[in-house]
This record gives structure tokens, C-alpha cells and sequence, in this order.
């Protein structure tokens, strides 16, 4: 893209060596085992990208939703399970950390967490309340000296292994009476429940917070009470079009499966790949991956630029985690009955990526955003 500058093709580059290396050849192994490559993710400290968009004075790069997209897609196309993990900590958790938090509470947390020596995670969903972020009923009452907190959150990656954790509680009565705390682990702010079981993401650890009677002092709480709503938000934004960004890999990895496999397969005498069904098919996929590419680079572009916007994030969001989906199972029929089974890594894309479709909004959410926006401007 015209708009990418030598320091965001340089991290290109570097992520895309990366995931070749480090993520890709044991990526159907962690699926398999549904374990998580921690040795691969303590590396990513080492490569200087656990801290994209955070202050260089804290460790991080510096950088912007560009870049971290850019980290996103080199990722995702080896692994979408390690990819998402990265996300859940270098965005959910040390970006909300570095927008939100207290000089103090940063140098606290983030240089840690840049390296990679502590693990992060954010805590927004809970078993009765996913799509309804405003109507979380982890309460965090204020006892004087400290706050009492109680409840639990769910579908939290990375939860099992986080040393830090980034969440919302209720602390008053009204819907947006939401505040956040930085918890620690080694405080014994939080345990966590049984691991959860998933069709896709499987190298990806996702599991629930517990709070249970705990002290949490008030150097925890981020900002000010009832202060959330707008936190929460905005880096619901950057989080949308960074997730994307995870499609655009799966979408691209599952082309390139495609092209290798169609010139490598015979059938009747000739490579699959000569035969003008095919080539339709392949024609298709590549076109797609190359709207999706645009669409979401010359999104994080006008993001980074202070175009900003629910609705902005909520299209990017929609468009290819679907888009993907649909790419990845062309990708399979193309295989046949290869590609239904796990001799080919485009079963585990298409898995993974139905993910995108559910996590960090539905694309159901996503059409009520947009929509609601269309309809407001037009009055």
C-alpha cells in the first residue's frame, strides 16, 4: 500500500520471518493438543511487538492500528490461535493499559508486559452478558481503603495463563456505573476455572475469571469511577479492525494453499488447476482477499489518521471475518476430501476463523452499529 511507511513494511517483514519460523511448523500440533506455544509468544517480546501501540518510554514500539494490523495478517496466516493470544495481550490489555492508565499504574505494568515476562488479558464478557457489555454484574463495591470485589468473567483469552488482567466491574447502580481495575494474579486478585473447549482457536487458551470476596485496592482502579463506558468503547474499535486483520491471514494462507494445491493435484490426465472450474474458483478467492486487503488497510489507515468511528470499525469487522469464512471453505472444496481432513491445514483456517464472526462483537452487533449509525445521519 502507498500509505505504508519503511518502519511499518520493516515490521512486515520481520512478522512474516517470525511466523514462518517460530508459529507455523507447530501450529497443527498446538491445535491437536490444544496447547498453547507460550515459548513462541515469550519470543514475540524479543521481536518488540507486545507493546505495538505502546510508548516507547515504556518499552513499546510505538506504533499505530497500521502496524499492529500489519502483525496481525503475517501472523495470522501461520497460526490464528497464536495470533489471537497476541491480540488479547498487546491490545486488549497493554493498549487499554497505555490509553487509559495512570503514568504510574504504566510504568507499573507495561514494561513487564512488553517483554513478554508477564502475560495479559481483558475481562469484558461474562456468562450471561456477551453482546450486552453495559450489562456486566461483576461488582467491585468501595469498602473505605479498598474495593470488595465479586462475580466472573468468561470466554477470556489467555485467562489461564495471565499474570495481568485488564477488567470492567460494576461499582453503582446505573447501567454505565463501569469502572476498571488492573489486577494481579500474584496478588490473588483473580483465580481462574476450567479451560474451555473450543471448535476453532484450539492453541489459544480461553477461560473464566473468578472473583470471589476480593480485596483490590484502590491504586487498581483505572481512572475514575463510571469513567468505562467511553474506555471500553474505543478500544473496542481498534480491537475490530486489528481481528480482522486475523482474517485477512487465514483468507490469504488459504489462497496460497489453494494455487500449490491446484498446480501439485491430477486428475484425468492434467493438473486440477487447468481445468476452468477451478481456475474460476482460485480467480475468485484471490479477488476477495485482495478487496478485503484494501478495505481494511485503508480502514486502519483512516484510523490511525483520526478517522474514527463505531460504524468504521463495525464494516471492516462484518465484511471479512465473513468474507474469510467463505474463502476458507472454497479452499476446502477445492482440496476435495483432503481439505476435510487435517491432512491440509485449511480445515483448522476455516475452524479458526469462524471465530472472527462471533468474537469482539457478532457479526449480528455489528449490523445493528452500522445500521443505527445509517439511520441517525440520515435524520
Amino acid at each position: 500500500m502507498w500509505y505504508f511507511s519503511d518502519e511499518e513494511k520493516q515490521i512486515s517483514e520481520l512478522c512474516r520471518d517470525f511466523a514462518q519460523n517460530e508459529l507455523a511448523p507447530s501450529a497443527e500440533k498446538h491445535d491437536t493438543d490444544e496447547t498453547f506455544n507460550l515459548e513462541a509468544f515469550k519470543k514475540m517480546g524479543e521481536l518488540g511487538v507486545l507493546g505495538i501501540t505502546a510508548d516507547p518510554e515504556y518499552g513499546g514500539a510505538g506504533m499505530g492500528c497500521l502496524a499492529a494490523t500489519l502483525v496481525m495478517e503475517e501472523f495470522g496466516k501461520a497460526c490464528a490461535s497464536s495470533t489471537l493470544s497476541y491480540l488479547a495481550h498487546s491490545i486488549l490489555c497493554v493498549n487499554n493499559i497505555q490509553a487509559n492508565a495512570s503514568n504510574e499504574q504504566k510504568s507499573k505494568y507495561l514494561p513487564k508486559l512488553i517483554t513478554g515476562e508477564h502475560i495479559g488479558c481483558m475481562g469484558m464478557s461474562e456468562p450471561e452478558y456477551g453482546s450486552d457489555a453495559l450489562g456486566i454484574q461483576t461488582k467491585a463495591v468501595d469498602k473505605g481503603d479498598h474495593y470488595l470485589m465479586n462475580g466472573s468473567k468468561m470466554w477470556i483469552t489467555n485467562a489461564q495463563y495471565s499474570d495481568i488482567a485488564y477488567v470492567y466491574a460494576r461499582t453503582g447502580e446505573k447501567k454505565k456505573d463501569i469502572s476498571t481495575f488492573i489486577l494481579e494474579k500474584s496478588e490473588n486478585h483473580f483465580s481462574t476455572g476450567k479451560p474451555i473447549h473450543k471448535m476453532g482457536m484450539r492453541a489459544s487458551p480461553t477461560g473464566e475469571l473468578i472473583f470471589e470476596n476480593v480485596k483490590v485496592s484502590k491504586e487498581h482502579l483505572v481512572g475514575n469511577e463510571g469513567d468505562s463506558t467511553y474506555h471500553m468503547m474505543k478500544n473496542l474499535e481498534i480491537e475490530r479492525i486489528t481481528i480482522a486483520g486475523i482474517s485477512l491471514g487465514i483468507a490469504q494462507a488459504c489462497l496460497d494453499q489453494s494455487v500449490k494445491y491446484a498446480n501439485e493435484r491430477s486428475q484425468f490426465g492434467k493438473t486440477i488447476g487447468e481445468y476452468q472450474m477451478i481456475q474460476k474458483m482460485l480467480a475468485e478467492m484471490a479477488t476477495e482477499t485482495a478487496m478485503m486487503r484494501n478495505f481494511l488497510y485503508n480502514t486502519a489507515y483512516r484510523y490511525d489518521q483520526g478517522d474514527k468511528g463505531p460504524e468504521v470499525a463495525a464494516q471492516v469487522k462484518l465484511a471479512l471475518p465473513k468474507m474469510a469464512t467463505k474463502i476458507a471453505l472454497d479452499a476446502i472444496q477445492l482440496h476435495g476430501g483432503y481439505g476435510y481432513s487435517r491432512e491440509f491445514p485449511v480445515e483448522r483456517m476455516m475452524r479458526d476463523n469462524k471465530l472472527n464472526e462471533i468474537g469482539a462483537g457478532t457479526n449480528e452487533v455489528m449490523i445493528l452499529i452500522i445500521a443505527k449509525n445509517l439511520l441517525k445521519t440520515a435524520q
